[in-house]
């Protein structure tokens, strides 16, 4: 799947996209171009800059639902890269494609902002815990080289870690509106903070420490901020969608003997694995809650005023519930 990708951004560089009628129109304006990849980035920098800024045009690159795991960009997304003054990207095996954009970047002076290589000395490594399902492919498309949990975002320490260093990049690219974007930040900090304390005491006061994850699991970062345990049927990086009868057996028996009152799942999960595993343990009245991981979220539902913070609250609420 990434490998394609790959093929498909080398043909569109090959073929002088680059050049293209689309490019050449392009008008070009006095604003400072900030481009993110995803909605969490994304919603950070928009906070950062304010409502009123118009000292910048800010873009959301994945913005129709598309998980950024199965994304392939189209040629005005590789020119919206080549272009912008700022790119913030994940920097994981997602994106890795991206690699090969800024290569060719038109615009030399451009800015890159990789939250991993932000994260670098406390990334966590993929693992794989009892009963969850390994797959192959992840393996192969590491190269033998150490793979890193990706979803840095949905840890609240980290995105405050992130957001300092896009505000540091926004206030030396205009420096003119710098004071504007520190007191921005100053505030959003303070949310950012409430939320974090507000994720330990809940999960300090609960009666659970582990949670039962019928999907994927993207939610490393998490669980070790605030010292959860976890069962799984995936790794973070996996692009199964069908559990073996050894996972969905040996997650049945964990939702039994820790007579958990929910599982969880992803935001855009079929709950087809989580009814399977709740039909085997024969506990019918267990509730199925969603985690949103922030992947697939779109620029509509951002208009329409889901936000970073809005959507870790939404998420604490599932965790407390699945904690009782």
């Amino acid at each position: 799947m990434k490998k394609f990708g790959k093929l498909i951004l080398s043909v569109m560089l090959l073929s002088g996209f680059f050049t293209s009628c689309k490019a050449k129109t392009q008008i070009k304006s006095n604003k400072v171009n900030i481009l993110c990849t995803i909605f969490p980035q994304y919603d950070w920098t928009r906070s950062i800059l304010g409502n009123a800024d118009n000292f910048t045009n800010l873009s959301l690159l994945v913005k129709s639902g598309v998980d950024l795991h199965n994304y392939q960009p189209s040629t005005a997304d590789i020119v919206q890269i080549s272009t912008c003054d700022l790119l913030i990207y994940v920097g994981g095996e997602s994106d890795a494609w991206l690699k090969d954009a800024l290569a060719n970047a038109t615009n030399k002076n451009m800015k890159v902002i990789s939250l991993m290589d932000v994260l670098k000395d406390s990334l966590k490594e993929e693992e794989f815990i009892e009963g969850m399902q390994e797959e192959t492919e992840c393996e192969e498309d590491s190269d033998s080289e150490t793979e890193y949990d990706e979803h840095v975002w949905l840890s609240v320490k980290n995105a405050k870690i992130l957001c300092n260093e896009i505000a540091d990049s926004i206030c030396s690219l205009v420096p003119e509106n710098a004071e504007t974007y520190k007191e921005n930040l100053q505030a959003y900090l303070e949310e950012l903070n409430n939320l974090d304390m507000t994720y330990a005491s809940v999960i300090k006061n609960s009666p659970r420490k582990t949670i039962l994850v019928c999907d994927r699991f993207p939610l490393r970062y998490l669980t070790d901020d605030y010292k959860l345990n976890y069962y799984a049927a995936f790794a973070g990086c996996s692009a199964e969608t069908e559990a073996s009868f050894e996972t969905i057996v040996f997650l049945s028996n964990k939702l039994k003997e820790e007579k958990m009152p929910a599982v969880l799942v992803l935001d855009q999960s079929d709950e087809k694995i989580a009814k399977t595993v709740i039909l085997n343990a024969k506990l019918p009245k267990t509730d199925i809650l969603k985690i949103d991981s922030m992947q697939s979220t779109t620029l509509r539902q951002s208009f329409n005023g889901k936000t970073y913070i809005s959507t870790m609250q939404e998420n604490l609420e599932a965790l407390q519930k699945a904690l009782k």
